[in-house]
């Protein structure tokens, strides 16, 4: 890992699971004992929104229950201490990252505590619940939802995320399943731009493949040990 300096690290449910935090993808493909096209859908909403609100009101309050793990607390100290360029993207709508202190980071799909108006645009935090036709603070629609990129549309940050993997020296996947697109490319667009990447995960998945070096085991083991190499 020497001569790094330019990092990107994605995160996917796997770091979250040792935290109590169920994996998006279920028994049965079921998500909280919901069917993923009745919670994470355009449609959904639209065919059912007090379902759909409700859902997330769930997921949000569920995070008291949770903290964040060894394997958060490794990347925040890498945030904390590393001199170079960092960035730390994340698949998943739980906070956990934050919590343990990480600030060079994003999430791509979208966040629990945070609301999105369908009208304008406008992300804000959202600490409580999130009732159907709550109205925005910008544009005074009552158009507000949860902050939750559902299947069919388009990640947030995408511009920042492709200009990031293509410029980093070293790539990390991190408990994430290397089948779902877009994140799922990131690791052939890092080596195609010559980045060294590294994946740290509980079991192969469909693209480990693409790594230099694939880790297997507990990401609340496998994370801090990386970072300790990396910060020695």
């Amino acid at each position: 890992m020497r001569g790094v300096s330019n990092i990107v690290v994605l995160t996917g449910a796997g770091i979250s699971a040792e935290s109590g935090v169920p994996t998006f993808r279920g028994p049965g493909g079921l998500w909280e004992g919901h069917r993923l096209e009745d919670v994470c859908t355009p449609e959904a909403l639209a065919d059912d929104p007090v379902l759909v609100h409700r859902f997330y009101d769930e997921r949000r309050a569920a995070l008291e229950s949770v903290a964040p793990n060894a394997a958060h607390v490794a990347l925040a100290r890498l945030d904390r201490d590393w001199p170079g360029e960092l960035l730390i993207i994340t698949q998943n709508v739980d906070d956990l990252h934050e919590r343990a202190g990480a600030r060079r980071m994003l999430h791509m799909h979208g966040e629990l505590k945070s609301s999105l108006c369908a009208a304008c645009g406008d992300r804000r935090a959202l600490a409580g619940m999130l009732p159907p036709g709550a109205v925005c603070d910008v544009c005074s629609a009552a158009a507000l939802r949860p902050d939750i990129v559902f299947f069919g549309e388009m990640p947030h940050d995408m511009e920042r995320i492709e200009a990031a993997v293509a410029n980093c020296d070293l790539f990390v996947s991190i408990g994430t399943s290397g089948a779902v697109y877009p994140a799922a490319g990131f690791v052939r667009t890092a080596r195609y731009y010559g980045a060294r990447t590294l994946e740290l995960n509980l079991d192969p998945t469909a693209g480990s493949i693409f790594f230099d070096e694939t880790r297997q085991g507990a990401a609340g083991v496998l994370v801090p040990q990386w970072v300790e190499e990396m910060l020695a």
